[in-house]
């Protein structure tokens, strides 16, 4: 039976997060952390404040379903601690704990609720699913009202809502991009020649010895004060030639827009900070996503029932603005009109705010739900698993990287990985690009070490425990279960000492946002806290 959530609101959802971090990367391993009836009860020990929140149900590995109330205990007795209180005490913590402070993580964390607070004023009532198989698609990469359950500030968007809102997934937005005819000698582009082709058909028609260039309406109001841009327009060499058709749909990461018409994506630079990064296409992503795409694609074409959405291209210009050569590139992504089924996006199935995985037929009993949970981890875990352990090919293969592509009943037939700037590949392949620029290699790799951390956190952590949480919250009695279940197809990806510690039941990496945030590093040199392993509970 679906369990009962009270409607989401920015207050609680922030305060979630904030305890969700609080708890997975400072208490829990200080062993600050325990249940006590229907609540979980959290000692920050170097402020000495102790808070409680409730439990929607009994937890199971790394996750916990929080619920309103959130209480500090005070003068013997609890009261009611809203997110902004508890914000101050996250940070109160973290400076004690690590000896630094952070004068920008409270106004981050303020940014997000005002954020969501937006979005959810602003969202549309719910639509209902067309009959067309992408109808349900967009609906999914446009659901994600909340954001990561496992980052301080979820909903973080540098700017004014009244700027921004226009193109955010969460509300539903469409718009049309602002396409610039740039010069032929100007214009840059990598990869296959033909892959824009359908792209510029669709849109207005360009001078004679010039190239269609789509803009981000966004970004290019953000470049507008640049002088080489201002000099290449009044000069001619590039034409803006405003909005036009077709049409696009911003995803769930916001830059990224699907073309229908197309049948393609448009991954666009944003010199905004969304989350933890700026959403810029630096120049050796724009490189590297072209030459990453020829090594990957032979693989993913070998392995069973999955694709990798390819990057086959990229456009920018060559002024001499190393900004504009980045902020006005956009990378081509293959499209999903060619997949078998309905693609849904995984992170829309783990929401648990969201009703995707609800309305899928195949799980409306237990024994149905262990069945398609048993059909996802076959088509999410194998593949990802064999990518890396028999090719040295590390999928950040987390909720908003994986399209699962349902029948008619919901049952997963078929996976679409997507996102080459989270792609990397291991020393193993550091002969085949040792020809690329140093910076391009650099950004295509990691070490031994830090790959399998990236793999586990985010095929396990990130994904499946939280597919699992939501499964469980259908059918609460599935959860050892569904453990079980998949064990044998992590067994069946060979006999490798990594897969084998994993299945004895050692701890998860999991992804320190909380502290990477409070550190202000690069997501790249993000550090790992240990969580529990549901595989602990059901070995051998």
């Amino acid at each position: 039976m679906l369990l009962t959530r009270p409607a989401l609101t920015a207050d609680d959802a922030t305060a979630t997060a904030l305890l969700n971090c609080l708890v997975r990367e400072v208490c829990a391993p200080e062993h600050q952390v325990r249940v006590d009836g229907g609540r979980l009860v959290v000692r920050l020990p170097r402020v000495g404040v102790t808070l409680r929140a409730g439990l929607a149900r009994p937890p199971s590995g790394p996750t916990y379903r929080l619920v309103a109330p959130f209480e500090e205990h005070r003068d013997g007795s609890w009261m009611a601690a809203g997110w902004d209180r508890l914000a101050d005490l996250v940070a109160g913590e973290l400076e004690l704990c690590t000896g630094q402070a952070n004068p920008e993580f409270l106004t981050q964390v303020r940014d997000s609720h005002t954020a969501l607070a937006a979005i959810l004023a602003a969202r549309a009532e719910p639509t209902r699913s067309g009959s067309h198989p992408l109808d349900r698609y967009l609906e999914s990469e446009q659901s994600l009202l909340s954001g990561h359950r496992f980052h301080p500030s979820p909903k973080a968007r540098q700017g004014d809502p009244a700027e921004w809102m226009r193109y955010a997934p969460e509300v539903r937005a469409r718009f049309h991009p602002r396409w610039l005819a740039v010069r032929e000698d100007v214009l840059v582009q990598e990869g296959d020649g033909s892959a824009f082709a359908r792209l510029d058909g669709l849109g207005p028609g360009a001078p004679s010895g010039f190239r269609l260039l789509p803009a981000h309406p966004w970004q290019l109001a953000l470049l507008s004060d640049r002088p080489a841009l201002r000099q290449a327009l009044g000069t001619g060499l590039i034409v803006d030639l405003g909005p036009a058709a077709p049409e696009v749909v911003p995803t769930s990461s916001v830059r990224t827009a699907y073309v229908p018409d197309a049948d393609v994506f448009c991954k666009f630079s944003l010199d905004i900070r969304i989350t933890n990064c700026v959403r810029k296409n630096a120049w050796y992503e724009l490189a590297g996503a072209v030459a990453l795409n020829k090594l990957v694609q032979p693989v993913f074409a070998a392995l069973d029932d999955c694709t990798f959405l390819a990057e086959p291209a990229y456009r920018s210009v060559a002024l001499a603005d190393r900004r504009l050569h980045e902020g006005l590139g956009v990378i081509l992504r293959q499209g999903v009109g060619a997949l078998n089924g309905t693609p849904l996006l995984a992170a829309a199935l783990a929401d648990p705010y969201g009703t995707t995985l609800a309305t899928l037929p195949a799980l409306a009993t237990p024994e149905g739900a262990l069945a398609w949970w048993d059909a996802y981890v076959r088509h999410v875990a194998r593949p990802a698993l064999r990518a890396y352990l028999e090719h040295g090919i590390v999928l950040e293969a987390h909720l908003q990287n994986v399209l699962v592509v349902v029948d008619d009943e919901g049952m997963p037939v078929e996976t679409a990985f997507r996102d080459l700037e989270g792609t990397k590949l291991t020393p193993a392949w550091h002969e085949r690009i040792a020809d690329l620029p140093a910076r391009v290699r650099e950004s295509l790799t990691y070490d031994q070490n830090r790959a399998w951390n990236r793999v586990v956190y985010c095929l396990l952590v990130n994904h499946l425990t939280e597919i699992a949480a939501a499964v469980a919250d259908l059918h609460p009695d599935l959860d050892q279960d569904l453990w079980f279940a998949a064990r044998p197809h992590f067994a069946s990806c060979g006999d490798h000492p990594q897969l084998r510690a994993l299945l004895a039941g050692v701890p998860f990496p999991a992804k320190a946002n909380l502290r990477a945030r409070w550190s202000r590093s690069a997501d790249r040199t993000a550090t790992y806290v240990p969580v529990p392993n549901p595989f602990a509970g059901v070995c051998g």
